[in-house]
């Protein structure tokens, strides 16, 4: 199975123009998902079993995408008329359930805020395969969190989709750590003028895992800004790709993109490669890309170890620090602590 294709080709031999995934064998006896648990103390916040037909720019790729088309067990649109910044939390826990097909459409009218929180959670092998389209209205500000702390045996599939217009703020955040197999497909389309969003995503792999993340960009609007940083950690025979393009179209003047990717390699068996690429049609924008890869400091490591820790708990601190600066943005406490305990435990 081919999936995730970057929006240009480059040279077949750096093997990143999409993943090819094998011994994935995608579910054909889908039943009702049971296993979801939302909080929403915002009466101004409507839900819906109801969502518009599914148009993807990019995705994942038909056979993905047409899945949850046609046999989506979860579908929830998500209407926001606030302005209080409240926070909506949807936990997907697979307790009872080994599948999840989700269908996820929010869209934030004109002038209002807020936080939205999906977490994937496992303690088995299950399959996941989402979409999450975003519209963001005129003057509206959303801030999105995915946390995936799936078992490390599921297979992990998520298509991401912003609709931002002008002056509207998206703030992504992407916590990705479980899945034999995650693959991520962000795309940001910015039509409107001052149009902003940032991504920040942590990746975390350890054994076998397979991690794949394309990230695309669509400057359309004046004054658009994009920023997307990554940040990461390898272990064991973990594999990452990462792939990030910013693309300024013709009319978006003055807009600037920024995009960066670092990975920390633990193991000398741990293996990532990074793409990021920069498309211009226009005149009078400003790009930045950056993309880095290394072993943990000996240095830093030998002095955490002297002050009494021992090699895994010092790499453990050494990964935390690193993705210390995304993590203090999370406003949810309790989760946040989740997922330095996650990091524990994956990092045994």
């Amino acid at each position: 199975m081919e999936i995730n294709e970057t929006p240009v080709r480059t040279a077949r031999n750096f093997n990143i123009n999409n993943i090819n995934l094998e011994n994935v064998n995608l579910p054909d006896n889908i039943t009702e998902y049971t296993d979801i648990w939302i909080s929403n103390s915002d009466t101004k916040v409507k839900f819906s079993n109801f969502t518009s037909p599914i148009v993807l720019t990019y995705g994942l790729g038909d056979s993905l995408t047409n899945l949850v088309k046609e046999m989506s067990n979860n579908r929830l649109k998500i209407e926001i008329n606030s302005k209080t910044n409240k926070e909506i939390f949807i936990d997907y826990n697979f307790s009872n359930n080994k599948t999840l097909l989700e269908d996820i459409e929010i869209t934030a009218n004109e002038g209002t805020k807020e936080a939205v929180i999906i977490k994937y959670s496992s303690n088995s092998s299950v399959f996941h395969d989402g979409i999450i389209r975003i519209n963001a209205k005129i003057n509206s500000y959303l801030n999105v969190i995915v946390v995936n702390l799936l078992n490390e045996a599921s297979n992990n599939f998520l298509s991401i989709q912003n609709n931002i217009e002008e002056n509207a703020n998206v703030k992504f955040t992407i916590i990705d750590f479980g899945g034999q197999s995650s693959v991520t497909n962000y795309y940001s389309n910015m039509t409107g003028d001052f149009a902003q969003n940032n991504v920040n995503t942590i990746y975390l792999g350890s054994g076998s895992q397979i991690l794949d993340l394309n990230y695309i960009a669509e400057l359309r609007g004046k004054k658009n800004n994009i920023k997307i940083d990554v940040q990461g950690a390898l272990t064991e025979n973990a594999k990452k790709h990462f792939k990030g393009t910013i693309d300024f179209k013709k009319g978006c003047k003055k807009s600037t993109g920024d995009e960066n990717e670092s990975c920390m390699l633990l193991s000398n068996t741990a293996k990532g490669i990074s793409l990021p690429m920069l498309l211009c049609s226009e005149e009078d924008v400003e790009g930045n890309h950056s993309s880095s890869a290394g072993k943990i400091d000996e240095k830093e490591l030998f002095y955490i170890m002297t002050r009494g820790f021992s090699l895994k708990d010092a790499m453990k601190l050494m990964v935390k620090a690193k993705f210390n600066k995304i993590l203090e943005t999370i406003p949810n406490e309790e989760l946040k602590e989740c997922i330095l305990n996650e990091i524990d435990v994956r990092l045994g």
